[in-house]
């Protein structure tokens, strides 16, 4: 049976290049560099403008009335760039004005493999056009598209996220108060219970002294951002239970409810797993792994042959969840040890 076409390897739109505006940004904090191919004309600009999308879509403007004077037909204006700090915005607001935006995976775009490379935006621009160039044509190989999300679906993954970054957080400072504590051989005093910050004045040191002013204040400041952040958990933790419980009928909040289900999975895990890839289509069960980063990474050369191991190219947190079910089956389920 064939397999359905994988429009982030290749272009599936039919490629005419004597008419389609091709342009490639570079994107820094500071400025944006736009490398074009206009149709007649007898050179490839090159740009440097200010990053605002107005100034781009007038620069695209400008290079298809410069190829219409040339004697062509501007049908298409295909614009891509690489994924990095500004995310999939602009690509979405090129769109609404007509223009085909893309957004390249970073790391599909081949570099050279030299030991002392140059590095400038300018090869940089040129790679990336070389690589553009080749997915419209639909030669597979020379680069992957990242499916541009909507503004909603990038918002319905702030909470997990958030929360991630919250409980990253308060490891930290509890880590930072042990590490604090054993230098006065405090062994005894457990940061994370809850009433760990009415505890603190009755800790002892081994001499039977209590602990120095500033280490006690230091310690103190801790416990309250320690505070703060559990309040936010809880607050994010709230919202999230409140919305599956308002609209248990939609589809996303359906499948978490479903995923839950499931004998060690927990909602937050399932939310995880729905916001995260559940909710996207795939054409196939490869292409679930190597979203994933699950896929092997063979190192083949005459007759070696050896498994590195797994790609890890993925989505981290959809691969850590993965890899952590997986230990949870051999835990609840003792015959699917092999």
């Amino acid at each position: 049976m064939q397999k359905p076409h994988d429009n982030t390897k290749a272009c599936p739109t039919a490629f005419v290049q004597d008419s389609t505006l091709i342009a490639v940004i570079e994107m820094s904090l500071s400025s944006w560099l736009v490398a074009g191919m206009i149709p007649g004309a007898s050179r490839d600009p090159l740009k440097k403008i200010y990053p605002n999308p107005d100034e781009l879509l007038k620069l695209l403007h400008r290079w298809r009335d410069e190829a219409i004077k040339a004697g062509g037909t501007i049908t298409r204006i295909a614009v891509a760039y690489e994924t990095g700090r500004d995310s999939f915005w602009l690509a979405r607001w090129l769109r609404r004005h007509d223009i085909d935006a893309h957004v390249i995976h970073a790391t599909s775009v081949a570099v050279s493999r030299e030991h002392r490379g140059a590095k400038a935006d300018r090869i940089d621009t040129a790679m990336l056009r070389r690589g553009f160039l080749g997915w419209l044509r639909g030669e597979p190989g020379h680069c992957s598209m990242a499916v541009v999300p909507t503004v909603e679906e990038e918002d319905a993954k702030r909470p997990h996220r958030e929360r991630e970054g919250l409980v990253h957080e308060r490891t930290s400072i509890i880590n930072r108060m042990k590490s604090v504590l054993i230098q006065f051989g405090v062994r005894n005093f457990n940061p994370k219970l809850r009433k760990a910050a009415e505890k603190l004045e009755a800790v002892r040191t081994p001499e039977g002294v209590p602990l120095p002013v500033n280490t006690m204040a230091m310690l103190k400041r801790h416990m309250e951002r320690k505070r703060v952040i559990d309040e936010q958990i809880k607050a994010i933790e709230q919202a999230r239970q409140q919305r599956l419980e308002q609209d248990p009928a939609d589809k996303r909040n359906a499948m978490v409810l479903m995923l839950t289900r499931i004998v060690g999975l927990g909602v937050e895990t399932a939310e995880q797993l729905v916001r995260e890839m559940l909710s996207r289509e795939f054409r196939d069960r490869k292409a679930v792994a190597r979203y994933a980063g699950l896929t092997g990474s063979p190192d083949e050369s005459g007759s070696k042959r050896r498994e590195k191991g797994l790609s890890r190219s993925g989505n981290k947190r959809v691969r850590n969840i993965m890899i952590q079910l997986s230990w949870r089956m051999t835990i609840l389920d003792r015959k699917s040890i092999v």
